[in-house]
């Protein structure tokens, strides 16, 4: 695929009134709320960075726009500016900043930890426990307004060949399923089972392809979402996730199923299904968020000897990783974006992200 750096027509100098911005907040109502802001200045280890383009996941989706369900550190902090997904350029940098300089273009992993505990220190920030994490969009200001205050240690700097809404995409979407896909150890060895071709599940397509996958086979209750994974090569085949599904991935794969499955739809008949199509001695990953899964143990899990991976977001180390193979392979996550729209239009953003017969949906503000 060929390097892009197509520019977008919105800019974020309509959003910004002297030291006043206009960011957009989630009531949790599923509405979208604009208020102003002062404009942040970077303290010690901070840096402040003008937004480009800051998508929508589908947690902010579950937990946030349509009803705040997180409770105490773990929940939405109501009136902070949401976007969990947040890349642009930095503008300002706060003392004591040892890396990162004015002109930077970063990527931000969308978590800040304590710093100190066993998980950030791996990079996992998003494990952390003490009450100083704060996830940006979430207990933190995000990215849906045009500046952001971030910590110096989780921006990721981004190679010019990929463009803001690429990196938009990396630190949660195309992590996750970088995160999942590469601890089931998945190679050219493997076929592969997605159940859920919204934007995480075509994240999987994409990467799994990268690293090898001799097939790939996609599933999805949504007519639209198959056609998109096909159109943008993604998956070699995409079966509507019906009661005929299990047979025609057996049917593909010579009777024995995908030696690596990911569920990214969070729905009970998608983790079965990704658990029923993992061959024999396979790995099986569940990264989709919410919801439950019910299923016999002995035949779907024990006897057919897999293992079964909980995955969560990935770590900031390995976003590095996933940020320099897209630069390598040529790779851009933008071709999964089917809407990008300014931050005027952030309620009609979250509409179309709702409906969930979309690809990624992102809020943009390039110049």
């Amino acid at each position: 695929m060929a390097k892009s750096k197509a520019k977008s027509k919105f800019s974020a100098s309509r959003y910004v009134d002297g030291d006043r911005m206009t960011g957009a907040i989630l009531p949790g109502n599923s509405t979208v709320e604009f208020r102003q802001f002062p404009v942040p200045q970077p303290g010690p280890g901070q840096v402040l960075i003008q937004m480009k383009a800051s998508s929508i996941c589908g947690s902010d989706i579950r937990a946030i726009y349509r009803a705040h369900l997180g409770k105490g550190p773990e929940g939405y902090q109501a009136g902070n500016i949401a976007g969990h997904e947040p890349c642009g350029q930095v503008v300002q940098v706060g003392p004591n900043c040892k890396d990162l300089r004015v002109g930077d273009r970063v990527v931000v992993y969308h978590i800040s930890g304590c710093g100190c505990c066993e998980d950030c220190k791996h990079g996992y920030m998003i494990s952390c426990r003490s009450e100083l994490r704060g996830a940006y969009g979430w207990q933190k200001h995000g990215g849906h307004a045009p500046y952001l205050l971030a910590e110096e240690n989780v921006c990721v700097r981004m190679p010019d060949s990929l463009t803001y809404v690429d990196g938009a995409l990396c630190a949660c979407g195309f992590g996750t399923a970088w995160e999942g896909l590469t601890r089931a150890k998945l190679c050219g060895a493997d076929r592969l089972l997605i159940t859920g071709l919204g934007p995480v599940g075509l994240a999987a397509g994409m990467l799994g392809k990268a690293l090898g996958a001799t097939l790939v086979i996609g599933t999805d209750i949504s007519p639209a979402r198959r056609r998109l994974a096909r159109k943008i090569g993604v998956v070699d085949e995409a079966l509507p996730a019906d009661d005929k599904a299990l047979a025609k991935i057996q049917r593909l794969t010579g009777g024995r199923g995908c030696e690596v499955a990911i569920d990214c739809s969070g729905a009970p008949a998608g983790r079965l299904l990704a658990l029923q199509g993992t061959r024999q001695w396979g790995r099986c990953v569940y990264v989709g968020e919410g919801n439950t899964v019910e299923f016999a143990v002995s035949p779907v899990l024990i006897h057919p000897q897999i293992t079964l991976y909980g995955s969560w977001v990935t770590s900031l180390k390995h976003l590095e990783d996933l940020v320099e193979r897209l630069d390598r392979w040529g790779i851009h996550p933008e071709v999964t974006c089917t809407h990008r729209l300014p931050l005027s239009e952030a309620a009609k953003a979250y509409n179309l992200a709702d409906k969930g017969q979309t690809g990624k949906v992102c809020i943009v503000f390039e110049e």
